[in-house]
C-alpha cells in the first residue's frame, strides 16, 4: 500500500525545488542584473535590487499575520498554488524590466511567500508524526535546497565569460526561470489530501501527549480527525492564535534564532553573491556567483539529508548539538569571508584586495565559504522545523507563520543596511546574532528536556 504521506512530502519538495530553482537564483543575481539593466544605453529603468529584496521581506513579514487565515480558508494545497503563482509573476517581470513592475512584483511575491511558507509548514506537519517528522523535514529541506544546484548551474553556464548581462542573456535566463516556476506551481495541484490521522498520533508528534494543550471541544483518545483539512480553524481564530503564540516564552526565545536565520538568509542569498561579483580581482566573478550558489546548495543538501537521516537520534539526544555545529561552521565562514572579500564589495565594484593587504581574494576560498554558509544554514533551519513540528502540532500554521515573520523581518532589515554598511560590519552583526540565536535555542531545548526528560519536547509556556 502506498505511503501517501511520504509521497506528498516528495511532491511538496519537488514543487519547491522548481519554484526556488528560479527564485533563489534570481535573488542571487538580481542586484547584478538590475545594475546592468540600469546602466544600459538609453535605459529609463531606475530600480534597485537591494530595495526590491527588502520590499519583498517587509511585505513578507507583515503578510505572515494574515497568512494563517488564508490557509484556514483555502487549505494548505490551494494556498500553495496561490502563493507559487505570485512568485511566477515576480520572476516574469524581469523579462522586460520596468521600475513599477519590479516593485509591484516585490509586493506580490512578499504576500505569496507568506502564504506559501505558512501552508508548507502546515502541510508538512499534517503529513508527519513523531517517527517521521525529522525524516520528512530533512527530505523536504534537501529537495528545496537542491534548487540552488539546479538554478545556479544554469546561471553559471549562461553567464560564463560575460562582462555584463545583456538583454538577450537576461531574456533567456528569466524565461527558463519562469518555466521552472510554472512547473513547481503545477506540481502542487497533484498533492493529495493528508490521510486521516488519529489525535493520539498527532499528540505523539510532541512525544509527551500529556504536555499538549488542546482547545475546548477537541477530540481526545483515538477519535479520527484530519487536522486543518476537515476541521479548519476560522480565519479570525487563526489570527488570534498567532498573537497569543507570539507572547509565549518559548516563542519569544525562538524568535531570536528565527531572526538570525533571516540575517544570514539575506547574506548568502543576496549580499554574498553580489560581493563575489563585485570583486573584480577574482577570475570571471559573474560566473563565480553560480559556482558559489551551487556550493551553498551542496551544503544545504548535505546538511538536510544528514540531519533527516539522524532524525531519530536527534529526538533522543536533543537538537542543540546540531545547532552548535551550525554555530561553529558559520563562525568559520564569517572569518574566512572577512579575510578573503574586500570591505567595499557588497556596495560597489572593486579591484581592491581583502582586509589583510597581503591576502588576495581567492576563488577556492570564496567557493568554500559558500559551502559553509549553506551547511550552517541547514543546521539551523532543519532544527527549527523539527522543534516547531514537535512543540506546536496543533498550532502549526500560526507557529510557522511566526517563524517566517521574524525571519523575513530580519531579512528586510538586513537588505536595507546591505547597501550602506561595509562588509566587516555586516559580518559583525551576523556573528553577534549567531551567538544570541544559538543561546536562545539552547534555552528552549534545555527547558523542554529538563521538565519532561530526554527526548520529551513539548510546549511548556
Amino acid at each position: 500500500m502506498a505511503d501517501w504521506r511520504l509521497i506528498n512530502v516528495l511532491v511538496l519538495g519537488i514543487g519547491f525545488m522548481f519554484i526556488f530553482s528560479a527564485f533563489q537564483t534570481c535573488s542571487m543575481v538580481e542586484q547584478t542584473v538590475i545594475t546592468d539593466a540600469r546602466d544600459a544605453p538609453n535605459s529609463t529603468f531606475t530600480g534597485n535590487g537591494y530595495t526590491s529584496l527588502a520590499t519583498i521581506y517587509v511585505v513578507f513579514a507583515a503578510a505572515n499575520w494574515i497568512a494563517p487565515s488564508v490557509v484556514a480558508l483555502c487549505g494548505p494545497k490551494w494556498s500553495m498554488v496561490l502563493g507559487g503563482f505570485l512568485y511566477l509573476l515576480f520572476i516574469a517581470s524581469f523579462l522586460y524590466p520596468m521600475t513599477w513592475a519590479l516593485y509591484v512584483g516585490s509586493v506580490l511575491v512578499g504576500i505569496g511567500a507568506a502564504v506559501l511558507w505558512t501552508a508548507q509548514g502546515s502541510f508538512l506537519t499534517l503529513n508527519s508524526d513523531a517517527e517521521t517528522v525529522g525524516r520528512n523535514s530533512g527530505i523536504f529541506w534537501a529537495l528545496l535546497q537542491s534548487s540552488l544546484l539546479i538554478g545556479n548551474l544554469f546561471s553559471y553556464f549562461e553567464l560564463r565569460g560575460a562582462t555584463t548581462i545583456s538583454d538577450s542573456r537576461r531574456t533567456v535566463l528569466f524565461g527558463v526561470f519562469s518555466g521552472a516556476c510554472f512547473l513547481g506551481v503545477l506540481s502542487f495541484v497533484f498533492l493529495r489530501k493528508a490521510p486521516f490521522t488519529s489525535s493520539k498520533e498527532i499528540q505523539n508528534v510532541n512525544i509527551s501527549s500529556s504536555g499538549i494543550r488542546t482547545g475546548p471541544g477537541e477530540p481526545n483518545g483515538t477519535e479520527v480527525v484530519n487536522v486543518m483539512e476537515d476541521r479548519p480553524a476560522g480565519p479570525v481564530k487563526a489570527l488570534v492564535q498567532s498573537f497569543k503564540l507570539m507572547a509565549t516564552k518559548n516563542m519569544l526565545l525562538l524568535s531570536v534564532c528565527f531572526a538570525y536565520t533571516g540575517l544570514e538568509l539575506t547574506f548568502f542569498s543576496g549580499v554574498y553573491g553580489t560581493s563575489v561579483s563585485n570583486t573584480k580581482i577574482l577570475k570571471d566573478p559573474d560566473a563565480l556567483i553560480g559556482i558559489c550558489g551551487m556550493f551553498i546548495g551542496a551544503g544545504e543538501i548535505i546538511g538536510g539529508a544528514a540531519f533527516g537521516l539522524l532524525g531519530k537520534r536527534t529526538n533522543r539526544f536533543g537538537r542543540d548539538p546540531i545547532v552548535l555545529l551550525g554555530f561553529l561552521v558559520h563562525t568559520v565562514a564569517f572569518f574566512l569571508i572577512f579575510i578573503n572579500i574586500p570591505d567595499i564589495a557588497p556596495i560597489d565594484k572593486t579591484q581592491d584586495v581583502a582586509y589583510f593587504y597581503s591576502v588576495f581574494p581567492n576563488e577556492y576560498v570564496a567557493v568554500l565559504c559558500g559551502f559553509l554558509l549553506g551547511f550552517g544554514d541547514s543546521t539551523f533551519n532543519t532544527q527549527i522545523y523539527s522543534i516547531l513540528g514537535f512543540m506546536y502540532p496543533d498550532e502549526s500554521a500560526p507557529a510557522f507563520a511566526l517563524y517566517k515573520f521574524m525571519q523575513s523581518l530580519a531579512a528586510a532589515v538586513a537588505f536595507f543596511y546591505s547597501d550602506v554598511l561595509m562588509l566587516k560590519w555586516q559580518l559583525l552583526i551576523l556573528q553577534v546574532m549567531c551567538v544570541l540565536g544559538s543561546f536562545c535555542f539552547f534555552i528552549v531545548e534545555w527547558g523542554a528536556s529538563h521538565l519532561h526528560g530526554p527526548g520529551m519536547y513539548t510546549s511548556i509556556d
